[in-house]
């Protein structure tokens, strides 16, 4: 689990000529779960944003696969976005779809297999995270967590290297997000899909995580790297180490 399959080199990410993170120099291993975390305003979202290619980078570089997704154009672009997939934190499925059709749209629209095919893909995938006996249903009568899971299983349609979840666990009840968690890891240990995950859910951080990578918006950049319990417990750095324990500011007096 030593490749890099993300690589970013120099990275500046924000909006116009705001800058939110400068210098980022990080990579993703093939087969891991690689959290992006940080406090609000933080920049997680938006590092996730130019990491999906939805915004191109200020400066420096990202590397999908081999590929360098910040200066890539046509085919060679659109192939290296192909080996991802995204889920949203709202789930942004099609109300007036069922799961099937939700999970199906994206073989629709992608590929030309014949309707048999991309109805039994569909339902496989739904059948991965636990929701086959619910295929026929709208996402309005299933539960919040279903409706994350079936966005994960649309994700998965096309079988992409990476995945790439925007706070997946939000909105949703303690027991309901140890039930993602376990299904997060399980498909990585199963299928070996790396996924990269923004949160700040410090249960799930330390249930998914292989290693993390910590942003800080007072530095515009990582302020720590690394095994999250690690850095809960030997981190040289007060701040982290008062994220990770969730440990308030002191009172001044």
């Amino acid at each position: 689990m030593d490749e890099a399959i993300i690589r970013a080199e120099q990275l500046n990410v924000g909006y116009g000529e705001r800058v939110l993170l400068q210098n980022l120099n990080f990579v993703v291993r093939r087969g891991e779960v690689f959290v992006i975390l940080g406090g609000s305003g933080s920049g997680k979202s938006t590092l996730l944003k130019h990491l999906i290619g939805l915004n191109p980078p200020l400066a420096g570089h990202i590397w999908l696969d081999g590929i360098d997704i910040a200066t890539a154009q046509g085919a060679t672009r659109a192939a290296a976005l192909r080996k991802i997939g995204v889920t949203y934190q709202s789930g942004a499925l099609f109300g007036s779809m069922t799961l099937a059709q939700n999970v199906r749209l994206v073989l629709e629209e992608f590929t030309q297999l014949p309707e048999e095919a991309m109805d039994l893909i569909a339902r496989m995938k739904l059948d991965l995270v636990g929701l086959k006996d619910f295929a026929d249903h709208l996402p309005a009568e299933v539960s919040g967590g279903m409706q994350k899971r079936a966005a994960i299983a649309r994700a998965m349609a096309l079988d992409p290297m990476i995945l790439f979840l925007d706070e997946p666990s939000a909105g949703l009840d303690p027991i309901t997000s140890a039930e993602l968690d376990a299904l997060i890891k399980r498909l990585s240990r199963n299928l070996g899909v790396t996924f990269v995950v923004v949160t700040h859910e410090l249960p799930s951080i330390f249930a998914i995580a292989d290693r993390v990578i910590m942003l800080d918006r007072r530095i515009k950049g990582i302020v720590a790297e690394g095994d999250p319990r690690k850095l809960r417990d030997e981190s040289d750095d007060r701040w982290v180490r008062q994220f990770f324990n969730r440990e308030p500011e002191p009172l001044l007096t």
